[in-house]
Protein backbone atom coordinates (compact mmCIF):
# COMPACT_ATOMS: atom_id res chain seq x y z
CA UNK A 1 0.00 0.00 0.00
CA UNK A 2 2.05 2.87 -1.30
CA UNK A 3 1.07 6.28 -2.50
CA UNK A 4 2.86 9.11 -4.27
CA UNK A 5 1.67 12.37 -5.83
CA UNK A 6 3.24 15.12 -7.91
CA UNK A 7 2.00 18.51 -9.11
CA UNK A 8 3.48 21.13 -11.42
CA UNK A 9 2.93 24.83 -10.92
CA UNK A 10 4.09 28.03 -12.52
CA UNK A 11 7.76 27.55 -11.66
CA UNK A 12 7.98 24.44 -9.47
CA UNK A 13 7.21 20.74 -9.13
CA UNK A 14 5.90 19.32 -5.85
CA UNK A 15 6.40 15.60 -5.14
CA UNK A 16 5.04 13.71 -2.14
CA UNK A 17 5.40 10.11 -1.06
CA UNK A 18 4.13 8.22 1.96
CA UNK A 19 6.70 7.02 4.49
CA UNK A 20 5.32 3.56 5.33
CA UNK A 21 7.28 0.40 4.61
CA UNK A 22 4.87 -2.53 4.74
CA UNK A 23 4.53 -6.03 3.43
CA UNK A 24 1.17 -7.80 3.40
CA UNK A 25 -0.51 -6.90 6.71
CA UNK A 26 2.71 -5.95 8.53
CA UNK A 27 3.96 -2.38 8.85
CA UNK A 28 7.73 -2.53 9.28
CA UNK A 29 8.68 1.14 9.27
CA UNK A 30 6.96 4.49 9.26
CA UNK A 31 9.94 6.66 8.28
CA UNK A 32 10.97 5.22 4.90
CA UNK A 33 12.11 7.85 2.38
CA UNK A 34 10.75 6.81 -1.03
CA UNK A 35 12.33 9.69 -2.90
CA UNK A 36 15.77 10.13 -4.45
CA UNK A 37 17.41 13.42 -5.30
CA UNK A 38 19.05 12.60 -8.62
CA UNK A 39 20.66 15.97 -9.35
CA UNK A 40 20.37 19.55 -8.09
CA UNK A 41 17.16 20.08 -10.11
CA UNK A 42 15.76 16.54 -10.36
CA UNK A 43 13.89 14.36 -7.84
CA UNK A 44 12.22 10.96 -8.21
CA UNK A 45 9.62 9.12 -6.13
CA UNK A 46 9.37 5.37 -6.45
CA UNK A 47 6.96 2.62 -5.45
CA UNK A 48 6.62 -1.09 -6.11
CA UNK A 49 8.36 -4.23 -4.91
CA UNK A 50 10.61 -3.31 -1.96
CA UNK A 51 13.88 -4.81 -3.23
CA UNK A 52 13.37 -3.63 -6.79
CA UNK A 53 12.53 -0.06 -5.83
CA UNK A 54 15.62 0.64 -3.77
CA UNK A 55 17.96 -1.16 -6.16
CA UNK A 56 16.58 0.59 -9.25
CA UNK A 57 16.46 4.01 -7.56
CA UNK A 58 20.10 3.70 -6.51
CA UNK A 59 21.06 2.47 -10.00
CA UNK A 60 19.41 5.53 -11.56
CA UNK A 61 20.94 7.88 -8.98
CA UNK A 62 24.48 6.56 -9.55
CA UNK A 63 24.23 6.57 -13.34
CA UNK A 64 22.86 10.11 -13.53
CA UNK A 65 25.64 11.20 -11.16
CA UNK A 66 28.21 9.40 -13.36
CA UNK A 67 26.89 11.20 -16.44
CA UNK A 68 27.21 14.51 -14.57
CA UNK A 69 30.83 13.74 -13.62
CA UNK A 70 31.79 12.64 -17.15
CA UNK A 71 30.15 15.54 -19.00
CA UNK A 72 30.44 18.40 -16.47
CA UNK A 73 26.74 19.29 -16.73
CA UNK A 74 23.55 17.75 -15.42
CA UNK A 75 21.03 16.04 -17.66
CA UNK A 76 17.87 17.94 -18.47
CA UNK A 77 14.70 16.37 -17.04
CA UNK A 78 13.49 15.13 -20.45
CA UNK A 79 16.81 13.37 -21.13
CA UNK A 80 16.80 11.80 -17.67
CA UNK A 81 13.22 10.59 -18.14
CA UNK A 82 14.06 9.03 -21.50
CA UNK A 83 17.11 7.25 -20.07
CA UNK A 84 15.11 5.93 -17.09
CA UNK A 85 12.32 4.73 -19.38
CA UNK A 86 14.84 2.94 -21.58
CA UNK A 87 16.45 1.30 -18.53
CA UNK A 88 13.06 0.02 -17.35
CA UNK A 89 12.15 -1.19 -20.85
CA UNK A 90 15.48 -3.03 -21.15
CA UNK A 91 14.99 -4.68 -17.75
CA UNK A 92 11.49 -5.74 -18.80
CA UNK A 93 13.03 -7.77 -21.61
CA UNK A 94 15.54 -9.45 -19.29
CA UNK A 95 15.14 -12.34 -16.88
CA UNK A 96 14.87 -10.00 -13.89
CA UNK A 97 12.57 -7.05 -14.65
CA UNK A 98 12.13 -4.26 -12.10
CA UNK A 99 8.62 -3.82 -10.70
CA UNK A 100 8.93 -0.08 -10.11
CA UNK A 101 6.59 2.87 -10.71
CA UNK A 102 8.15 6.33 -10.77
CA UNK A 103 7.28 10.00 -10.70
CA UNK A 104 10.14 12.17 -11.96
CA UNK A 105 9.98 15.88 -11.25
CA UNK A 106 12.53 18.39 -12.39
CA UNK A 107 13.21 21.98 -13.26
CA UNK A 108 14.74 22.61 -16.68
CA UNK A 109 17.13 25.51 -16.07
CA UNK A 110 17.75 25.94 -19.82
CA UNK A 111 14.09 26.78 -20.54
CA UNK A 112 13.03 27.83 -16.99
CA UNK A 113 10.13 25.36 -16.97
CA UNK A 114 9.04 22.67 -14.51
CA UNK A 115 8.73 19.14 -15.87
CA UNK A 116 6.90 16.12 -14.48
CA UNK A 117 7.04 12.58 -15.88
CA UNK A 118 4.92 9.55 -15.03
CA UNK A 119 6.73 6.24 -15.59
CA UNK A 120 5.32 2.80 -14.84
CA UNK A 121 6.89 -0.65 -14.50
CA UNK A 122 6.25 -1.43 -18.19
CA UNK A 123 8.45 1.45 -19.30
CA UNK A 124 5.57 3.75 -20.22
CA UNK A 125 6.57 7.41 -20.11
CA UNK A 126 4.26 10.43 -20.18
CA UNK A 127 4.87 14.09 -19.47
CA UNK A 128 1.96 15.21 -17.29
CA UNK A 129 0.83 18.31 -15.33
CA UNK A 130 0.02 16.16 -12.26
CA UNK A 131 0.35 12.50 -11.39
CA UNK A 132 -0.23 9.83 -8.76
CA UNK A 133 0.80 6.22 -8.19
CA UNK A 134 -0.57 3.62 -5.82
CA UNK A 135 -3.95 3.12 -4.21
CA UNK A 136 -4.15 6.79 -3.31
CA UNK A 137 -4.38 7.64 -7.00
CA UNK A 138 -7.98 6.37 -7.03
CA UNK A 139 -8.91 9.21 -4.69
CA UNK A 140 -6.42 11.89 -5.67
CA UNK A 141 -6.62 12.02 -9.46
CA UNK A 142 -10.16 13.44 -9.45
CA UNK A 143 -9.08 16.12 -6.94
CA UNK A 144 -6.02 16.95 -8.99
CA UNK A 145 -8.16 17.15 -12.12
CA UNK A 146 -10.52 19.56 -10.36
CA UNK A 147 -8.08 21.77 -8.43
CA UNK A 148 -4.84 21.73 -10.43
CA UNK A 149 -3.87 25.11 -11.85
CA UNK A 150 -0.74 25.19 -14.06
CA UNK A 151 -0.14 28.84 -13.06
CA UNK A 152 -0.58 28.22 -9.32
CA UNK A 153 1.83 29.65 -6.78
CA UNK A 154 3.73 27.32 -4.47
CA UNK A 155 1.27 27.99 -1.63
CA UNK A 156 -1.70 27.06 -3.84
CA UNK A 157 0.09 23.90 -4.97
CA UNK A 158 0.75 22.92 -1.37
CA UNK A 159 -2.95 23.43 -0.58
CA UNK A 160 -3.93 21.15 -3.50
CA UNK A 161 -1.44 18.55 -2.29
CA UNK A 162 -2.86 18.77 1.25
CA UNK A 163 -6.35 18.12 -0.17
CA UNK A 164 -5.09 14.95 -1.87
CA UNK A 165 -3.31 13.71 1.25
CA UNK A 166 -6.33 14.45 3.47
CA UNK A 167 -8.62 12.58 1.07
CA UNK A 168 -6.35 9.53 1.07
CA UNK A 169 -6.03 9.61 4.87
CA UNK A 170 -9.82 9.88 5.20
CA UNK A 171 -10.95 7.28 2.65
CA UNK A 172 -8.19 4.69 2.25
CA UNK A 173 -8.48 1.67 4.54
CA UNK A 174 -4.77 1.73 5.35
CA UNK A 175 -3.55 4.65 7.44
CA UNK A 176 -0.84 6.54 5.59
CA UNK A 177 -0.14 9.01 8.37
CA UNK A 178 3.03 10.74 7.16
CA UNK A 179 4.17 12.03 3.77
CA UNK A 180 7.55 13.37 2.73
CA UNK A 181 7.18 16.38 0.44
CA UNK A 182 9.86 17.94 -1.73
CA UNK A 183 9.77 20.90 -4.09
CA UNK A 184 11.96 21.43 -7.15
CA UNK A 185 12.39 24.92 -8.58
CA UNK A 186 15.11 27.17 -9.96
CA UNK A 187 16.85 27.09 -6.57
CA UNK A 188 17.07 23.28 -6.54
CA UNK A 189 15.44 20.52 -4.50
CA UNK A 190 14.36 21.09 -0.92
CA UNK A 191 12.08 19.38 1.58
CA UNK A 192 9.05 21.20 2.95
CA UNK A 193 6.74 20.46 5.87
CA UNK A 194 2.96 20.31 5.43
Amino acid sequence: MECSFAITGKDYVLVASDTNAARSIIKMKSDEDKTKILSPHLVMTYSGEPGDTVQFAEYVERNIRLQHIRNIHELRPSSSASWIRRSLADSLRSRHPYAVNLLLGGYDVATDTPKLYWIDYLGTLAEVPFAAHGYGSYFALSLLDRYHNPQASLEEGVETLKRCINEVQTRLVVNLEKFKVRVVDKDGVREIEL
